[in-house]
């Protein structure tokens, strides 16, 4: 029997950053962090873009924007004192068409409420900074938007909780939380004071076996990449278009790595289990019919456009759609550089059953018991270490209310 004073489920990004925090915070406390995979970023940490977001999307009540930012300049930081490789290349937000023109405003807006440094350019300033940008009028220049390797970042996490004490259980699945108090999990029954659920794509089920998440459901897309095989620097920046804020997908964009070479993507595809990466791999026919039963509603019944959402990403599985739109955002666009596909990712996106609709913010429940992290998308990666210190204030903020109501 494995005994612990917090048990963590999940060692992603988040999972990981919440364990160094807790140590950071309780440096007698015993910290656990359990995981189904044989090595941390099997998922979503380890097949993300990579980009550390500036935080300008996002409206200035909202978490992501509280942590994107501050999140951003935490992360750069980590990189450069471990001496992890960081592209600060920057980013442009061009606009398509007159409708999009005046959008930008709204970003610039909401980039200014949250205190995030931002350039209004014009086209020839555009281009000056991305030679091959196309831009109607005018773009925006983030210049702290950047790139890092998240395999290279999470396993220094990894190694820096390791050496905090913290201890790593790969392998171990998570089964049930018991009758007794006792989390069971592969062969082992762990016996936690405080448990904190940051298992990503699992984390509503187990949230559900604590009580929570009655009325959350994750729904799974999946994000493909198109890999260039152009030099590193054909591009110099990330190129984004603006964004529809009534969903949480960015569209299809140019993304330039860690070692400055560049892919565009991501595709927002409905998948119909919660790791459907490649063909039938790791097919669960109990996800396979609650998500397509739960899909086939959605295109009647949903308040976000599901079904409009569906049809245009099912057509990102060609190659030439991807490659069309990526070509409304620059010139000289040759489509023979783009054939490879990169590893795909899934986004464990958490939808509101009431209120049919996809959550855009951040979301946790919990209690004097357990802490749920049930919605963490993009942009966890960047907004991992202060989001970390927030779940924590949660967790003691129900520990104290917990203590107070006992006494």
């Amino acid at each position: 029997m494995i005994t612990c004073d917090f048990l963590v489920i999940g060692a992603g990004i988040i999972g990981t950053s919440i364990a160094r925090e807790l140590r950071a915070r309780y440096p007698d406390a015993g910290v656990v962090v359990i995981d189904k995979e044989k090595a941390p970023g099997a998922h979503a940490s380890g097949r993300n873009s990579g980009v550390l977001h500036a935080g300008f999307y996002y409206t200035a009540d909202s978490l992501k924007a509280r942590f994107t930012r501050e999140g951003n300049a935490a992360l750069t930081a980590y990189c450069l004192d471990h001496g992890l490789p960081i592209n600060r290349c920057g980013k442009l937000v061009v606009a398509r068409d007159e409708a999009e023109d005046r959008l930008l405003d709204e970003l610039l807006r909401r980039g200014r409420a949250n205190g995030v440094e931002l350039q209004e350019v014009d086209e020839k300033q555009a281009r000056e900074i991305e030679p091959r940008a196309r831009t109607w009028r005018r773009a925006i220049f983030s210049p702290t938007t950047s790139s890092a390797d998240p395999h290279q970042v999470l396993g220094a996490m990894v190694r820096d909780a390791e050496r905090a004490g913290v201890r790593f259980r790969f392998g171990l699945p998570y089964q049930e939380a018991g009758n007794d108090g006792m989390v069971r999990a592969g062969d082992e029954r762990i016996a936690a004071g405080y448990v904190i659920n940051a298992a990503g794509l699992y984390a509503d089920r187990i949230a559900r076996d604590f009580g929570f998440s009655r009325h959350y459901s994750i729904l799974p897309f999946k994000g493909l990449y198109l890999t260039s095989d152009e030099p590193p620097g054909a591009y110099r920046v990330h190129i984004y278009p603006v964004p529809d804020l009534e969903y949480p997908f960015l569209g299809v964009h140019f993304t330039i790595k860690v070692d400055g070479t560049a892919k565009i993507g991501p595709t927002a595809i409905p998948a119909f289990w919660r790791e459907q990466y490649q063909g039938l791999d790791r097919f669960r026919l109990n996800e396979f019919l609650d998500i397509t039963r739960r899909s086939l509603g959605l295109l009647f019944h949903s308040e976000f456009g599901f079904t409009r959402l569906a049809v245009e990403e099912l057509r990102k599985y060609s190659r030439r759609r991807m490659v069309e739109l990526a070509r409304e955002l620059v010139t000289d666009l040759d489509a023979s550089r783009f054939r490879r596909w990169g590893r795909p990712g899934i986004r464990a996106q958490l939808y509101d059953l009431r209120r049919r609709r996809l959550e855009m913010d951040f979301v946790l429940e919990g209690d004097g018991r357990s802490m749920h992290v049930l919605n963490a998308v993009s942009p966890g990666w960047t907004c991992s270490i202060p989001f970390a210190r927030y779940v924590i204030d949660q967790v003691e903020h129900r520990l104290t209310t917990k203590a107070s109501v006992n006494a």
